[in-house]
């Protein structure tokens, strides 16, 4: 059975308001699609987790997808990933870092117990009128802490989308994996660690919100506090 155009027009509005990172960006290139980055379920729909309970707060990876490769990055360098198409909602971006354990490499390695780190966050500037984030970028990037340990990472990029975040499990998050192999690093491990699922709440602050009125006074992002050298 053939949809009507319109339901089709309306299908492809809705893809086109979510997005997906497909592609990592170091050593001032960008990669091929999941290349280097663990291929995502929704890479056809765009379409955002909404359950924070679920195991694909990890990296939400398409389990029959290819084996991605790993990047060879520098501690202090700047590693980013490519937006499809672009960040179209309001709400704070986050990086999160996971330190592959022992008999395991990035490409096999799950992101499962409590590995993840927060590296980086954005806050929202707020006015009495609104709170707004950057919005409309089709690329986002975060430098690779200079302190951390050698080895290879899973590195996470998460997007949460806060448009319709008023109700229990309406905020939209959007998140990738990328596979790096850091070099140059120190001796300082990655703290304080965190689970996925596990780190957030759908109650937390952070996700659950109307962000246009009352216009919110303060934000405070969901997971932990974010690791400095």
């Amino acid at each position: 059975m053939q949809l009507p155009a319109a339901l089709l027009l309306l299908a492809a509005n809705l893809a086109s308001a979510h997005y997906i990172f497909p592609n990592l960006i170091f050593n001032g290139a960008t990669s091929n699609e999941w290349q280097y980055v663990k291929r995502t379920e929704n890479r056809y729909s765009n379409a955002p987790i909404t359950d924070v309970n679920t195991l694909q707060m990890r990296c939400y990876k398409d389990p029959s997808g290819p084996v991605a490769s790993t990047a060879n990055v520098a501690a202090g360098s700047t590693v980013g990933f490519k937006v499809s198409p672009d960040i179209f909602h309001p709400g704070p971006l986050l990086f999160y870092l996971a330190k592959v354990p022992a008999g395991k490499t990035a490409a096999n390695f799950e992101g499962d117990g409590a590995v993840w780190f927060k590296i980086w966050q954005n806050n929202p500037t707020i006015t009495s009128s609104a709170i707004t984030w950057p919005s409309g970028q089709t690329s986002v990037s975060v430098t690779i802490p200079r302190c951390i340990p050698d080895g290879q990472y899973l590195l996470r990029v998460e997007h949460i989308a806060l448009h319709s975040a008023s109700s229990t499990n309406g905020a939209q998050l959007y998140l990738a994996c990328g596979q790096i192999n850091v070099t140059g690093g120190g001796n300082k491990p990655g703290a304080p660690l965190v689970s996925f699922p596990g780190a957030y709440k759908a109650s937390d602050p952070g996700l659950l919100i109307n962000i246009y009125w009352p216009v919110p006074t303060t934000y405070i992002n969901p997971g932990p506090a974010v690791f400095t050298c």
